[in-house]
């Protein structure tokens, strides 16, 4: 690979700063001393130099970490359209319109999270109904939790919200420093005053968290982990659902149900319509095994729930209809789902009819929110297909299809909210605009934009969307989507930026582009997503080929796609860049490591790395039921085969790296960046810079302040500005 002149940068700026060293021909590297500890499994010795790494308590460990930023700031700061970028990309996200998301309908009332991008922090308003919905009228909005006032630093955040049903109160898990460990505050949606009641334990990272109000709205069902009746050890494990009175002690709250659930158990709770039985939704760890239980409204509000699926059903979603009928998605021996439907009162599957048979595009069922939406004449399924997602409506009780919802091609929608009568909001999201929101109006058989809609904003209009589809190492049509400057021609040096994920059934589906993406565009560069396995792009198939014993698959897919931009003419090894984060930072060590002449630069933020130890990490036995063990010894021998940490090679070139983390971060313990610096920069200490960047105030991403995501977003875009020697043209300065 060629390698260009910005590395003789790096070292000019060093030695202007004083940092020039000479150990082992590096240019002032942090010292990182190898002390290697050994382990073995099934018979095989891993070797493990940088333990010592993963012991955040440890000053040593800390004062080494602050050096490692020092020295990432020089390279940094030393980028010559540093300033610049920093400056459009603050122009860019100012200009970017109010955004609504989340919106759930309670009183007659809409709430939903209203981004805007002059504040730090989302706030929770509350919008009248018939206003939102009314294309001809302005939109008056009333804040009900603006952590933006709650904490001027701008580092508090709303993990999420539920208003009651009557719309009178909400309820929300507010969090700091990106650490997602949060407690509810329940506030007056009239006034925005908090009423008093706060309860601890309710959110972490590993499980999340959520919560559900009676239909009186007198009080809320709400998952708690367990406090000081358990060891330190177990507080962000065993999930329980707890009932809680408004204004009662939250000590004396009454248990609802958990006692058997997994020790990973993930909790969903739903009632949303305020009037219906509550849905209880237990995930199995994070593989996509759950269970479901029905806390009749009759039982309400401490009786037992009763199950109605277990983990061995593969019934991934349940969703209760306006009549009290059930309607399910199942995956056994329909691995694209199919549709099922238990009458009114009836919990028992075996009495289950099918309503839906399994197609070609498969019926989603995201977590966190409606996989599908019920009203009085009509279901709306949404179904996916490679990434974008279309939705069909069916009679409630007999399946008959009856039509698609309006929506464009390459599209997706998330976001299913029925408003009562014949009337369905529902969200659009393409590339190359920003989200609308229209109403579906059943009786016209017509859809209405809102005042929901974002207006203005960044304009994508010079760009165009483009799909193809790469074979992987076995044969497997792999899709990729590629945003492309109109009129660019194929000259094989285009700078060109891939992304993707691959892992727990997360599918990457259309969605506007951000400010980075607009400052990308600017400078002639082409933004690539690949959609891979081990999301669920066409279905759990699609997820079961990328998961466990199979997550190779998921390297092999995307080093496909990287070298189908280049076959196509798109771009070069020296102008394609990578770039992910969580799972998509492991899929970039394993990239790097398996691949280094594929790309000239990697981003990998908030990544795992060293994929025998995660486990060990509370959020990282959430995962093995996506990853697998290293105590099971087929498992262990898949892992081991790809984990990135113990596959970097003394003496190889690597491309340039940044791998960014937090502190906070929940999700991922920030020794796996840690490590695998240390590891490539031994490893190749006089090459392309190999920087680590941390930040204090943040986690997993979740929740960061405006402020440090912008500086985030500069550090970033400038480290692959300069390594793909690309300048932003000066009408974009």
């Amino acid at each position: 690979m060629v390698r260009p002149v910005s590395r003789r940068l790096f070292a000019l700026a060093l030695i202007g700063a004083g940092l020039w060293g000479n150990a082992a021909g590096a240019v002032g590297l942090p010292s990182t001393p190898a002390k290697p500890v050994t382990d073995s499994f099934f018979g095989q010795v891993v070797t493990d130099p940088y333990r010592w790494l993963e012991d955040w308590s440890d000053p040593v460990v800390k004062r080494w970490s602050a050096d490692q930023n020092a020295y990432s700031r020089v390279y940094l700061d030393a980028v010559p359209q540093h300033a610049a970028i920093k400056a459009r990309l603050t122009s860019l996200i100012a200009a970017t319109p109010i955004r609504y998301s989340g919106v759930r309908a309670a009183g007659g009332h809409l709430f939903a999270r209203l981004t805007d991008p002059r504040l730090q922090q989302p706030q929770i308003v509350m919008i009248d109904d018939s206003t939102a919905t009314t294309p001809s009228r302005d939109l008056p909005v009333r804040v009900v939790i603006d952590p933006n006032k709650i904490d001027p630093r701008g580092l508090t955040s709303v993990d999420w919200f539920v208003p009651s049903p009557d719309g009178r109160l909400v309820a929300a898990s507010l969090s700091t420093g990106g650490s997602e460990n949060g407690s509810v505050h329940v506030f007056d949606a009239a006034t925005g005053a908090e009423v008093g009641d706060v309860i601890p334990h309710v959110q972490y990272p590993t499980g999340g968290g959520d919560l559900a109000w009676s239909a009186d709205g007198k009080g809320f069902w709400y998952t708690r982990y367990p406090g000081e009746e358990r060891p330190e050890a177990d507080r962000h494990f065993f999930m329980q659902v707890y009932w809680h009175p408004l204004g009662g002690d939250p000590r004396n709250d009454s248990y609802v149900l958990g006692h058997d659930f997994p020790r990973i158990a993930e909790v969903e709770l739903d009632n949303r319509e305020g009037t219906g039985p509550l849905v209880i939704s237990v995930a199995n760890g994070d593989g996509g095994e759950f269970e479901h239980f029905l806390l009749p409204a009759s039982a309400a509000p401490t009786g037992t729930p009763v199950p109605v699926t277990r983990f061995t059903d593969k019934v991934v979603a349940v969703t209760p209809g306006p009549d009290g009928a059930l309607y399910l998605i199942s995956r056994l021996n329909a691995p694209a789902g199919r549709l099922l439907r238990l009458a009114p009162g009836d919990t028992d599957l075996a009495h289950a009819k099918l309503l839906v048979p399994e197609g070609k595009a498969a019926l989603l069922s995201d977590r966190g929110s409606h996989s599908l939406a019920v009203t009085e004449n009509r279901l709306y399924l949404r179904r996916i297909e490679g990434g974008p997602i279309s939705v069909a409506m069916v009679a409630p009780a007999t399946g008959q299809p009856l039509g698609p919802l309006p929506l464009p091609p390459v599209s997706a929608n998330h976001e299913l909210v029925p408003l009562g009568g014949d009337r369905v909001l529902y969200d659009v999201a393409t590339y190359l605009r920003a989200p609308l929101y229209a109403v579906y109006d059943e009786r016209r058989q017509s859809m209405d934009e809102t005042k929901l809609t974002a207006t203005g904003g960044l304009d994508f209009s010079d760009a165009e969307v483009v799909r193809d589809a790469a074979t992987s190492a076995d044969g497997t049509q792999v899709p990729v989507t590629l945003i492309i400057p109109k009129g660019a021609r194929k000259g094989g040096k285009a700078p060109t930026l891939l992304t993707g994920y691959g892992g727990f059934g997360i599918s990457l589906t259309p969605g506007q582009l951000a400010a980075e993406q607009r400052l990308w565009l600017d400078a002639g560069g082409i933004y690539a997503i690949a959609n891979l396995r081990g999301g669920a792009e066409f279905g759990e198939a699609w997820h079961d080929a990328g998961r466990l014993t199979n997550k190779q698959h998921v390297f092999d897919d995307f080093a496909a796609v990287a070298r189908l931009l280049v076959q196509r003419g798109y771009t070069d090894a020296d102008h394609l860049a990578l770039i992910g984060g969580s799972n998509g930072g492991l899929l970039m060590g394993a990239t790097l490591t398996q691949h280094p002449e594929l790309a000239r630069a990697v981003v990998g933020n908030v990544g795992l790395y060293d994929m025998v130890r995660t486990e060990r990490d509370p959020n990282g036995a959430f995962n093995i039921t996506e990853y697998g063990t290293v105590t099971d010894p087929a498992q262990f021998r898949a892992i081991y085969a790809y984990s990135p940490y113990h596959h970097v090679t003394d003496g190889a070139r690597y491309p340039a790296v940044l791998l960014t983390t937090g502190e906070n971060d929940g999700r991922v313990n920030p020794m796996h960046s840690r490590k695998m610096v240390a590891r490539l920069q031994a490893a190749d200490p006089a090459g392309l810079p190999i920087l680590l960047r941390t930040t204090a105030n943040a986690g997993h991403g979740h929740g960061s302040s405006l402020a440090e995501r912008v500086a985030l977003s500069t550090d970033i875009y400038g480290f692959l500005f300069d390594q793909l020697a690309m300048t932003l043209p000066p009408a974009a300065k």
